[in-house]
């Protein structure tokens, strides 16, 4: 392995564990948006708040990770990438700071109109913003997006892969939430809650798969070679995804949520990996591989020193704080819209 793809390979597990902690925290909101009215979704949402609250800014560490290895290892392709996805990127950061806002200020919300205008905004960003994610991988991987920043600002995130990539980022980012939140009903022994959330994790699971098995159609037609590439070296790694899909689903039908929450990961993450197993070498597909792209050996050099920092510093602070959150001792706090009826 070069230098060049180590620094890559660094930088696509950020992604994966993005793809996992972030697509949970989203798919958390978007159960938010199902939750029902005032009175019947409190319990619903005082659970979400409590699973995500320590760990939603926190999982945003992932992207800026990744954004800036992106641009200081890959400059020419991170260019090209912001000048043709220019728009979608735009409608990212803005999800991302809306749906923040909103969660932070309905817990202070005076009364219950407020705190359902923040509640709307929250859940929508939550339901939006990976959609959107899902359309510029779509656009990265059907190959869309030329070095030179020339594609279209609209067609390029638009077809048919992109539209895949954006139904299927949504529901798997559901499945997961569903799985975690499971979890954490049943850590708490409240059964109300765990057969809410479990019905929703088997639906979520069960439709994720039957939409990605229906997805290979267009991707065949609009993505030839990724689709290629999904059914050639990725293909392992596409059946380790669903076999871990199905032993998740599995798992939830007899309670054993902590077996579903490692098998929903294992599938979440299968997939991403097999994503980038389909790419390789490309950093943009028929555009730019990773070692003509990348930067010169000193910067490469810098990134690595740097993450194995990271990696005995930052990484140890991430995980005893999501050890923390696992801790018994929880109680139910009154949501914001229970205080305001």
């Amino acid at each position: 392995m070069t230098l060049a793809e180590v620094v890559a390979s660094i930088m696509f597990t950020g992604l994966v564990a993005y793809g996992v902690f972030g697509g949970a925290d989203f798919g958390s909101g978007i159960w938010d948006l199902t939750a029902g009215d005032a009175r019947k979704g409190a319990r619903m949402r005082s659970l979400i708040d409590h699973s995500i609250g320590p760990v939603w800014e926190a999982n945003h560490v992932w992207l800026i990770f990744v954004l800036v290895y992106m641009f200081t290892a890959f400059p020419e392709p991170f260019a090209a990438i912001c000048e043709t996805l220019f728009v979608p990127l735009s409608l990212v950061g803005l999800g991302i700071v809306f749906r923040g806002s909103a969660f932070a200020f309905r817990k202070f919300a005076p009364n219950i109109a407020q705190a359902r205008v923040f509640g709307a905004l929250f859940a929508v960003s939550s339901l939006l913003t990976p959609f959107v994610f899902g359309t510029i991988a779509g656009a990265i991987a059907a190959g869309r997006v030329p070095l030179d920043g020339s594609g279209s600002r609209w067609s390029t995130w638009t077809g048919a892969a992109s539209l895949v990539g954006g139904t299927l980022a949504v529901l798997t980012s559901a499945f997961l939430a569903a799985v975690f939140l499971t979890h954490e009903a049943s850590r708490q022994t409240d059964q109300v809650l765990l057969r809410r959330f479990r019905a929703r994790a088997i639906g979520s699971g069960a439709l994720t798969g039957v939409v990605a098995l229906i997805g290979i159609v267009p991707l065949e037609h609009d993505a030839p070679r990724l689709f290629d590439r999904l059914t050639g070296p990725a293909l392992p790694l596409i059946l380790l995804s669903a076999a871990g899909g199905l032993a998740a689903i599995v798992a939830l039908v007899t309670y054993r949520t902590t077996v579903a929450r490692i098998c929903a990961t294992v599938a979440v993450s299968a997939v991403l990996v097999g994503w980038g197993v389909a790419q390789y070498p490309w950093v943009l597909l028929d555009a730019a591989t990773i070692e003509d792209a990348a930067a010169g050996r000193a910067t490469l050099w810098s990134l690595v020193i740097t993450f194995g920092i990271a990696a005995v510093t930052v990484l140890p602070a991430l995980a005893y704080m999501l050890l923390l959150t696992q801790r018994p001792g929880w109680s139910p706090e009154a949501h914001p819209t229970d205080a305001a009826r």
